[in-house]
């Protein structure tokens, strides 16, 4: 059944695929200023004049830098807070990204950003810690957002790559935080933490300034009903004209998809939550728990303490690990991308699942053994390699699936009547996660100062919070099983269609139906299940 002149099934086709790429990916890098950021907080808070800028003195606790510490409560609040302002801004992507529109939203939120860094810049703790909060608005406006526009308006199928462009920026943005760190650690002043937060003016300005040149998403100026300018922004992407017959097709077959979507329910929150033909319910907590578990993988413990509990492990220079570190996450990401559209998301999503949970076991295995530090100080260096090498597998794995995988899944599973409403609740669901996970994670992990002055309790796991990671990296594995999809090549129409007429386990046979058949919304007739030749015969007669 071909999709004829009222359905194409392309997604957004293009005469040119290179135009298609850059015009959607550009927005991919959004994904600096969150990987920035991630990078940056975890290298600054164990630099020296930083420590004591911000920092307690306390000699006789043998903590931290000359004497200079930071409590863990303190830091505790000041790694977590940004995800703390992400939250809220994720959850503010639904009105910014339904009424502004998908490219003005990107740029307000890169305003915002801006406002934060400024005021991190200031050497008055609330001032740094409001700055990260306001910071935390425009990333969490931007980590919803640029999926939300590249899904959008990128070819169905390049679309697993250009998405997860978005979380290859992420990790360019943290492997270009750690160079610079290492750049300006071992300075004796402000600069050497003042540099490495101002440069995310740099990538606020080229986010913001891109963005305006680029043509909004017709999907959502079909959506609003503004269907002149929708075909011209169709038109600018697919390098065609805008009364094209190609041009045409796609908008014919978004409205019909957006006319059915309308007719089952209003796009409010309620319908979010909705069981109906749509399965609008089940797709609204597929994305909110699978941003959930991509944070319960527990990568963000590396890249947020990885310098300090590098530190405690007896590593000499925690810097330099932290920096291979984010080359193998950088690197890893770059072959992921391109795995997306070939291997398909719920196999890559099984895979990494179950090599993170591999090597988070043996990371805390060694470590629990062989890794531990000696009372004179000395460390089994063998013991370190295997710790270090494991923790670099662990990225890997991570890097190659669910690291670019869950921003793609939540950018396409959602009806485009409630996408923005759906994408915002599961954005938020990364970012109260990632904060929680932030929050805890000193409590769980740091010595326990309890009984000295300014002391805190903590359940000092230090090498064993791996145990927990490579359980949830277990949950990871059950929750994609039932609950993941398959949607390679399909058009974010199409996938509408895979909810409503197939189950989880079977998305995969009905998937490949699908596409033999180029079934749209303009000539849908559910593929048949397969049977014999014998059957066939009967039938026949």
């Amino acid at each position: 059944m071909a999709g004829g002149p009222s359905g194409t099934a392309e997604g957004v086709s293009n005469a040119s695929l290179v135009w298609a790429v850059i015009m959607s990916a550009f927005a991919a890098f959004g994904g600096i200023l969150f990987g920035y950021d991630t990078g940056t907080i975890g290298g600054v808070i164990a630099m020296q004049d930083w420590l004591q800028t911000f920092g307690d003195y306390d000699p006789a606790l043998n903590l931290g830098i000359n004497g200079y510490y930071l409590k863990t409560s303190n830091k505790s609040l000041v790694v977590s807070i940004l995800s703390a302002g992400t939250f809220f801004g994720a959850l503010l992507a639904f009105p910014m990204g339904d009424m502004v529109g998908r490219k003005k939203g990107i740029v307000c939120s890169c305003v915002i950003f801006a406002l934060g860094v400024g005021l991190q810049l200031d050497t008055k703790w609330s001032t740094f810690v409001v700055g990260r909060v306001i910071a935390g608005l425009g990333v969490g406006l931007v980590s919803c957002l640029v999926p939300m526009y590249q899904s959008e308006c990128s070819p169905k199928n390049i679309r697993g790559l250009i998405v997860g462009l978005y979380q290859l920026a992420i990790t360019i943005g943290a492997l270009l935080a750690a160079i610079v760190l290492n750049a300006t650690k071992d300075e004796l002043s402000h600069s050497s933490w003042r540099t490495p937060i101002s440069v995310q003016f740099a990538w606020a300005f080229i986010l913001g300034g891109g963005m305006l040149l680029l043509p909004e998403s017709p999907r959502y100026l079909l959506h609003k009903n503004r269907v002149g300018a929708a075909r011209r922004a169709l038109g600018r992407l697919t390098n065609r004209p805008a009364d094209s017959p190609e041009v045409d097709a796609e908008c014919t077959e978004i409205t019909l998809t957006l006319e059915e979507e309308r007719a089952v329910g209003t796009g409010s929150y309620a319908d979010c939550f909705k069981n109906n033909e749509l399965k609008a319910g089940l797709r609204t907590w597929t994305g909110i728990m699978l941003q959930g578990w991509q944070q319960l993988t527990g990568i963000n413990f590396i890249f947020y303490y990885g310098t300090t509990f590098f530190q405690s492990a007896g590593i000499s220079n925690p810097f330099i690990i932290t920096v291979i570190a984010d080359v193998v996450n950088t690197c890893m990401t770059i072959v992921g991308v391109q795995l997306i559209d070939r291997v398909g998301r719920r196999r890559l999503l099984l895979i990494g699942a179950a090599g993170m949970m591999v090597c988070e076991y043996i990371v805390a295995i060694v470590g629990v053994t062989a890794g531990q530090v000696a009372a004179d100080g000395t460390v089994n260096l063998a013991a370190q390699r295997v710790l270090i090498a494991f923790v670099c597998f662990y990225i890997a794995f991570f890097a190659t699936s669910w690291g670019p995988v869950a921003w793609v899944i939540t950018g396409e599973i959602f009806p485009l009547n409630i996408r923005a409403k759906g994408m915002s609740l599961s954005v938020a669901s990364n970012w109260l996660w990632n904060f929680g996970i932030g929050y805890a994670t000193p409590y769980l992990v740091d010595t326990s100062t309890k009984g000295q002055p300014n002391g805190v309790a903590t359940a000092a796991l230090h090498v064993k919070v791996f145990f927990i990671w490579g359980s949830t990296c277990l949950g990871c594995l059950i929750f994609t099983y039932f609950f993941i999809p398959e949607t390679k090549g399909l058009s974010l129409e199409q996938i509408d269609l895979l909810y409503k007429e197939s189950s989880i386990l079977n998305s995969e046979k009905y998937r490949r139906e699908m596409i033999v058949a180029n079934e749209t919304h303009a000539h849908h007739e559910k593929p048949t299940e397969s049977h014999d030749d014998s059957s066939e015969e009967a039938a026949k007669v």
